[in-house]
Parts: structure tokens; sequence; C-alpha cells
């Protein structure tokens, strides 16, 4: 590119602080950066909005696919994409997105302190109802267009506060989402774990490579008993454990400890699951003879025969063909009973739940890791290594795999990145010289080489 156009260009370009006000209006520390609450500089503005901040060397592919997939997406019931702020500067990315003030992590979260304490919170009875219809609508819309979220918990599904959406829920955090209409390669092969252990469906942790749409459900399920009971229902104490295999033991222990454990007759598929000899090694079925949804959901006063735990047991169906999809949800019998759903989730009442505070740079970083799942800009719960090394491009890996891998450590210098591929051109040029003396050509030819220093992915 011409530089004096590239300064021409940079010189037109509208910057997040001359058009924003965020200074000291920090609320959030996600994997790739910080989250503001902004306000605008333009008078006639009084909307609140959020500040994704995206920093580091390059931006990473799950920004990557945020950002495709937000610009595409328009539902009442799905975070809005406002704009995107490039800063060639300091190399840094800013998405403007609908400033929420609540979040189902947060909220779930005082419900629980307020159970522990024997206080008593008095809630609207259709508001667990209203939160999960709305869940449903906005995961309705995701799959009807093709796109799994593959990253439900609480703490990505938000809940704005005083204000025209009042009670509106917004499902955010579209870093792990994905399209499944015709995928060129089987999803487990693109991404092998998906969505944080609570709420990963079973046929995801017996290694599923080819999953649908009731991954979602699976997780909507999750968060719908943890609404009714205050508590996490898939448990596990290695909830942010980093693994590269989706197979994990105490996960699939605290399902079967809750659900049962599942026969050939409720599962006929799954006898074909790539990970079941290793769950017929593990487990006995014997051990869990007396477990199962109604009895755990009955020691939470939510009776068997309720509407709710109806639903809840569709959302919650081992054999991921016979679990409800969303649609069908939505017409289920326990949204017609009164109360019936509402627009604002908190119709009725004074919203209970604190404000979100801001948070300093001192602090930041013990509340992110103590409570990972308050991040908004979070990927399944999995925190960055920052003493992971990047790695040379191995010989047949593709250029997009080595930047993904190489991306997602903004820590590396430039320096090495020059050397990774300065190592990776003399590895190439050596096996192409050798693939030539044997074919009789010179070999020289057809080489990849890196160009540029500042090569980056592109969106």
């Amino acid at each position: 590119m011409d530089y004096d156009f590239k300064m021409s260009m940079n010189e037109k370009r509208q910057k997040v602080e001359d058009l924003f006000d965020f200074e000291g209006s920090k609320v959030g520390r996600g994997t790739y950066g910080h989250v503001y609450k902004a306000k605008a500089k333009d008078p006639n503005d009084e909307k609140e909005y959020a500040l994704k901040e995206i920093e580091g060397t390059g931006i990473s592919m799950s920004a990557c696919r945020e950002i495709a997939l937000l610009r595409e997406l328009n539902h009442a019931n799905v975070i809005t994409l406002r704009r995107v702020f490039l800063s060639h500067s300091d190399r840094k990315v800013w998405l403007l997105i609908d400033y929420s003030e609540h979040d189902l992590w947060h909220i779930i979260k005082f419900h629980r302190n307020a159970k522990a304490h024997k206080r008593q919170v008095n809630v609207q009875k259709s508001m667990v109802k209203s939160l999960l219809y709305q869940i449903l609508n906005g995961i309705h819309y995701l799959h009807a267009n093709w796109v799994l979220h593959r990253d439900l918990k609480p703490a990505n599904i938000l809940v704005m506060g005083d204000g025209p959406e009042r009670g509106t829920v917004k499902i955010a955090d579209m870093g792990f989402a994905r399209l499944f209409h015709s995928p060129l390669k089987a999803l487990a092969d693109l991404d092998p774990v998906v969505v944080t252990f609570w709420y990963r469906a079973p046929e995801l942790l017996l290694g599923a490579r080819h999953y649908t749409k009731a991954i979602d459900i699976w997780a909507i399920g999750c968060i719908f008993a943890e609404l009714l009971t205050s508590e996490p229902i898939f448990h596990c104490r290695q909830e942010d454990i980093k693994t590269s295999t989706p197979y994990n033991h105490d996960q699939l222990d605290r399902i079967f400890t809750v659900m049962g454990f599942p026969s050939e007759k409720d599962w006929p598929d799954i006898v074909r699951m790539p990970e079941y000899q290793t769950l017929l090694k593990d487990f006995r079925r014997n051990n869990y003879t007396a477990s199962s949804l109604a009895k755990y959901m009955d020691r939470h006063k939510v009776k068997n025969d309720s509407k709710a735990f109806i639903l809840l047991q569709k959302l919650l169906t081992i054999d991921p063909t016979k679990r409800i999809t969303s649609e069908d949800a939505l017409n289920d019998e326990y949204f017609k009973e009164e109360p019936t759903p509402t627009k604002d989730v908190f119709h009725g009442m004074t919203i209970p739940y604190p404000k979100r505070e801001f948070i300093t740079d001192d602090d930041n970083d013990n509340k992110s890791n103590k409570n990972s799942q308050t991040a908004k800009t979070s990927t399944g719960g999995q925190t960055s290594n920052p003493n992971k090394r990047a790695r040379v491009m191995a010989p047949g890996q593709s250029t997009q795999d080595f930047q993904k891998r190489y991306y997602q450590h903004p820590q590396h210098a430039q320096h090495n990145m020059q050397q990774h591929k300065q190592q990776h051109n003399k590895q190439m040029s050596q096996q192409q010289q050798q693939q030539g003396q044997m074919m009789g050509h010179s070999g020289s030819s057809a080489t990849l080489h890196y160009t540029s220093n500042n090569q980056q992915p592109r969106y």
C-alpha cells in the first residue's frame, strides 16, 4: 500500500477516543482485552454502550468470527454490534456493542447468596419463564440462520437494565459460534473442544465429530435448571481445566450422578461415540441406578408433574436426536400457563440486582481469575497461557492454521515471528530442493515465503 495514502487514511479514520468517553469505566476483563462502559460525546446520543477492546499484535480468529457473524445478525435477543474501530497506532480493535447492566451469572449468584443467608428475595414467578423464553427465541433465530453458538452459559446471557430495552435478554459472545450448513469439514476437526464444561452436552464429552444444534439446547437446559435451583446442575470441580480433548471423566460422572447412566435403549447411537469404549472402562452402570433428573429436581422442590420439569426433561434429553428443538420448546405448554412470559423479564418489579461496578487494573486480574465466567469476552471459560510459545509451521500445515495458533498469543515479539518465518522458509526450501532433485527440477519454484513482517489474518 502506498505510504502517503496509508497516512492520509489514518488521519481521516475516526478514533474511538474522539467519539466516546470510557476512561476509568472498565467493567470487565476478557481473554483478548478489556470491556468498558462508554458514553457518546455527542450530546444527542444518550444511549449507553460497551466497548470491547481486543489488544495484541494481531486480531484473533475468534474475534474475526465474532465480528463477521454479528455484522450479519439482527435480532432483539442477540447482542448488536454497532461499529468496529481499528487503531493502527497501538494495534487494537474496538467493538462497540449494546451495554447491559446485568447478566445471568450475576443474577443467579445474587439469588444463591440470598438463599445461603436465608434472606427472602421476592421475584415475580414469570421472571424465570421470561428469561428462558427469550433465550430460546434468540437461539431459534441463530439456528434458523444456520449458526451454532457453542458457548452458552449464564455469563454470556446479558439482561438489559432500566431503559428503553428494560429486561430484554441479549445472547452475547459469539467467538465460538460457527455456521453449520454444509461444513467442509467435521465441526470437531475445526474445534475439538467447545462449550464450557458445566454446560457441555454428553455427545461432546464422548468425542462426537459431527454434532448439531442440540448442543445449544443442552446448554439451555443446564441454564434453565440453574435458574430454577440457583445451583449449577452439572457442577464439576475441573470447570476451568485446559484440555485439548473433549472427553472428561469428572464431568461425565457429574452428569450420570444427576441423570443416571444412559442405556442403549435411551441412546442407541451411544455405541458409535468415539469414546464409548473408554466410557465402559471408566464407569460402572450400577453406581448410578439410584440417580435420576426427577429425584434431583425434587430435592430442589421442583415437582415432577410440573410443566417446568417436563420442559426441562425435554431440554436435557441424553440422546441428541430426541432432544427438543428451540422451535418446539417455544411452543411448549410451560409458556402457555399463567404467568405467561413478558418482554420485560423484570415486569412488575423493581430490579433488585446491583449494577456493574467499575474495576481498576489492580483488582481486575484478581476478579477475573476468581470468577472467570464474569468476563464478557470469554472463550469457553479458558484463559490464554502467557507462557505458551509459538511453533514453527510444520510441513503440510496450512498458513491459516499457523496464523491462528500464533496470533492467539500476542505476547510474542515481532522479531520472534520473523525468526519463525525464516526457519519455515528454510525448511520448505530444503524439502522442495530434495523433491526437485528426485523429479529432475530445481525445486526453487512454488516455495511459500512470508513477504510481510506485519502479516495478519483478515476479516
